[in-house]
């Protein structure tokens, strides 16, 4: 299954699912037009998550891809909806993480990918964009991803710890460093370029 990002008309291409080969292929109660509707509703934000968190579009492709078809594959909660797609969320993670763990680590700002954005023309907006994407870049790779989490997927703490597997507890603590840190760089950037200016 091969996720892509919105067309020009932001649609996506829906994947035929095969499933031949799947360990729990049994695991597959979702019809095609309850999964086609899911992945509509679901794969704009998961694919953003991802793209942003990694900082890797052609990471995110691959990483969105893997969590459909575990989704697929696996007993998925009752509760509807919104606890399928806070699932979805948590295995996306869990893939995240571990390519993390199989790469080796960044040896500098420069081997961090850059971000693909996009405006609305207006130069503040650019400038904005770009100081924060600065700011994300100099972040650990779970800062990004609680911050992602809580302001734009705008997740509870509790659905947080649900989705990364922390500790409920540490949430606010970690998000409240996250947020400071953040404030903290993005000052530090905006004082940067306003003395270039």
């Amino acid at each position: 299954m091969k996720a892509r990002r919105p067309h020009t008309n932001g649609e996506y291409v829906i994947p035929n699912v095969e499933t031949r080969g799947a360990s729990r292929s049994e695991a597959l109660p979702m019809d095609n037009d309850a999964f086609v509707g899911f992945y509509q509703r679901s794969a704009p934000a998961l694919w953003a998550y991802l793209a942003r968190v990694s900082g890797n579009p052609a990471l995110a492709d691959d990483l969105m891809q893997e969590s459909y078809l575990r989704f697929l594959c696996a007993s998925r909660p009752d509760g509807g909806e919104v606890n399928c797609r806070r699932y979805l969320f948590g295995i996306a993670s869990n893939l995240l993480h571990d390519h993390w763990r199989s790469q080796p680590r960044a040896a500098s700002l420069e081997d961090v990918p850059e971000q693909v954005l996009a405006s609305d023309g207006s130069l503040e907006y650019i400038d904005a964009v770009a100081t924060l994407d600065s700011a994300m870049a100099r972040m650990r790779p779970r800062e990004r991803e609680l911050l992602w989490l809580a302001h734009a997927e705008e997740y509870s703490h509790r659905e947080i710890a649900q989705i990364t597997g922390l500790g409920a507890a540490s949430i606010r603590l970690l998000l409240f460093r996250a947020r400071r840190k953040i404030a903290r760089l993005f000052r530090a950037q905006t004082a940067t370029r306003r003395s270039r200016a």
